[in-house]
């Protein structure tokens, strides 16, 4: 994916999103070369958190343990993107479009990477910090969610958007739930 694309994508129903669907790549190659990489940053800094001397934002987790935490997240990462696709081809309904998987995989699979980048900020030791980044990387990936709506759902209706834009908001935030309690069970039976 082209990254200059991606702050258009923020900004505008057409511009980022109208390059991704006329560049139209396949769900496998997306996944692949794009939802791959990505989802290892996230586990890549749990790691990296860990190996951390302080041990501030882990409190205290073996390597041995971290690395389990940082494969079981990857998985859960890798199964909720193609997830979030199907279930966002099927909250088409509400408001009467029907996206095929592959567009609605486009969106499931952009979405997301302010939530991959945030965890970047695990570089910096603060509990502070790493909470104010995760809740702009929110309010980023409802922005990319709002924007992409318009194209994937090829939506006339300023109400309707905002109802499939809702409504995959909610959905993305009971996925993005899922996964912290993923980490969060891994992480308690690591601690105790």
């Amino acid at each position: 994916m082209n990254v200059m694309m991606f702050p258009r994508m923020l900004s505008s129903h057409d511009e980022g999103w109208a390059w991704l669907m006329r560049v139209n790549p396949k769900v496998i190659r997306m996944y692949l070369l794009y939802v791959l990489p990505l989802s290892l940053l996230p586990p890549a800094m749990l790691l990296y958190t860990a190996s951390r001397e302080d041990g501030l934002l882990l409190g205290g987790v073996s390597m041995r343990d971290a690395r389990i935490l940082a494969a079981e997240f990857f998985v859960a990462e890798m199964v909720v993107v193609p997830l979030m696709a199907a279930v966002i081809k099927r909250l088409g309904e509400v408001v009467e479009a029907r996206p095929t998987y592959h567009d609605a995989f486009m969106l499931a699979a952009v979405v997301p990477t302010p939530l991959w980048l945030v965890s970047l900020a695990l570089f910096v030791p603060s509990l502070m910090f790493n909470s104010l980044a995760m809740a702009i990387a929110l309010f980023f990936s409802g922005l990319l969610i709002y924007e992409g709506t318009y194209r994937i759902f090829q939506l006339d209706d300023e109400g309707k958007s905002i109802v499939m834009a809702g409504s995959i908001l909610a959905a993305g935030l009971v996925a993005w739930i899922a996964l912290m309690l993923i980490a969060f069970v891994s992480w308690s039976r690591a601690i105790f």
